[in-house]
Order: C-alpha cells, then structure tokens, then sequence
C-alpha cells in the first residue's frame, strides 16, 4: 500500500441549508440531470429525422422523473436490501437517505416510454432514442454526488490517486465513483453524441442499442473497481450484483440494434 494517499475532499452532503430546509447534493444532481437532459432531448427533437415532436418530449419530462425516482428506489429496495426492508417497510421511502438503482430505474423510465408512447401513438424507439442519449448527463452528476458522499467507493488500491474514504476504514481506494462518472457519464454521452452525428436515428432502435450496450459495458468494467455492497459481497463466479444486473442490458442492447438494422427506413416527416 501507499505510504500516503490522496486525502477524501471532505465535502458537506448539503448543497443548501435554509433554517430546517435542506436540499443535498444527492437530489440537486436529479434534478440537475433531469432538467439538462431534457432541454438537451428538445434539441434532439428538433434534428432530423424528426419523427417525434418537441411537445412530446416536452409532455414526458413528469413521466420520466416518476419512472427515474420510483424505478430506482423500487429496485434498491428489491435487488440490494430486499431482507432488510421487508423487516423495515417505511424506510423505503426514506429516498432522502440514499439507496438508488440505476438498473431499477432504467425498468421505470422504460415503463414510462412505453406508456407514454403508446397513449401518444409515437415509433417506441425514436422516442427511445432521445431519451437515452440524455441519460449519461443525469449518470455523471449522479456518480459525483456519489463521490461527495463518500458512498459506494472502490475497491483497495495501491495506485498513486488512492483515497481513503471516510467510511471506507482507514484502506487506501480507488475513487471508483470518479471512474463511474467518467465512463457511464462522459465516455458514454460521447460515443452516443457521435452516433447522433452520424445519424444513427435514421434507423430508430440504434442508438437506445448503443446505449444499453455501452452503458452495461461500462458498469460491468467499473464493478471491477467497485467495493461490492457489503450485504451482497461477491455472487456467482465472483461478479457483482451490478454485473450481473448488467447482462440483460447488453444482451437487450445488441437484439434492438439487430432489429433496427434489419426493418425499414422511417420515412421522414
């Protein structure tokens, strides 16, 4: 191990404080992400081919925080701590506390496209497409809310950027969150901005492919890095719950793009 390692920024999980009033970095970055990923979808709504209208992307911005929200804290509450919870019901609902899952809201959102598009009889996935070209935005501040709360660090190091987190006990650890947040968050935002540049959503199902591909491409990667959650630990051949939870994903990802590749040009409006 390192003789020294990189001191853990201590920062204060509350973003801002008014009297009894609180609001922590944890939920600003929901709502950060939330809200530059929508306005970042009706620019990509107003791109060719312009098979869904902005006023839909709009109108789904309160379907998309109900899916990301409930979806996420339902899956928490069923892939990581389902014993614990079935002996405390309440404190599902404590989301204050923290305990989301990507993989669980990923389920939600998905239920709400499928919804909203139905009801508004828009393609599935040219709306699909939109959307998760969004997604990494919301990824990258939801990882460094991670990091400022010194949850969900990584595992024992000895590499030179090592920290010691402040419950991770006094073990020097990679800064996976920091990791997360680059590859699922700004690696993943840039392979998908290239797609849409080279007009992967002519063909609707290519890019919301290239998104749960790379998405579970990187996650499977950074759990390599990534304390396992305590209650969990290591599961079948020493992969994790999020590896796991990632395998679908891809295998998902790579029959929507074979689909996609495979079924007529949309015509243009």
């Amino acid at each position: 191990m390192p003789l020294l390692a990189i001191p853990f920024p201590a920062i204060d999980p509350i973003a801002i404080s008014i009297g009894p009033f609180a609001v922590r970095w944890y939920a600003l970055a929901y709502i950060v992400g939330l809200l530059i990923g929508w306005r970042y979808c009706l620019g990509l709504a107003g791109r060719p081919p312009h098979l869904v209208a902005r006023q839909d992307v709009d109108d789904f911005l309160v379907w998309a925080t109900l899916g990301v929200v409930l979806g996420g804290r339902i899956g928490y509450v069923l892939f990581y701590k389902p014993g614990y919870y079935v002996y405390h019901p309440l404190e599902a609902l404590y989301v204050w506390h923290g305990g989301m899952s990507f993989h669980g809201g990923a389920l939600g959102v998905t239920l709400a496209i499928v919804l909203f598009t139905r009801a508004r009889g828009i393609p599935l996935f040219a709306f699909s497409d939109i959307i998760t070209e969004a997604i990494p935005i919301g990824l990258f501040f939801g990882r460094i809310a991670n990091f400022i709360n010194g949850e969900l660090y990584g595992r024992p190091s000895n590499v030179a950027w090592a920290m010691i987190f402040p419950n991770g006990g006094p073990v020097p650890r990679h800064p996976s969150q920091l990791y997360e947040a680059f590859c699922e968050g700004l690696l993943l935002f840039g392979l998908l901005f290239a797609a849409e540049r080279l007009h992967a959503r002519q063909r609707p199902g290519v890019v919301t492919g290239l998104f749960l591909i790379g998405y579970a491409a990187a996650r499977m990667s950074g759990e390599l890095f990534r304390e396992p959650d305590p209650q969990l630990g290591f599961l079948i051949f020493g992969t994790t719950m999020g590896q796991l939870l990632s395998i679908p994903l891809l295998i998902a990802g790579v029959l929507i793009i074979a689909w996609a590749l495979r079924a007529p040009v949309p015509a243009r409006s």
